[in-house]
């Protein structure tokens, strides 16, 4: 059952990085942290 979690995991991981949600997460954390920080 652990196996089957871990790669379904994996895959959406795979398809998210594949349909570029990678970039907009990265944008959006760095964002807030700026903002938090009171850099941006």
């Amino acid at each position: 059952m652990k196996k089957l979690i871990l790669f379904i995991a994996i895959a959406l991981i795979g398809v998210g990085i594949y349909n570029g949600e990678f970039a907009d997460v990265l944008s959006k954390a760095t964002r807030i942290c700026m903002e938090c920080i009171g850099i941006g």
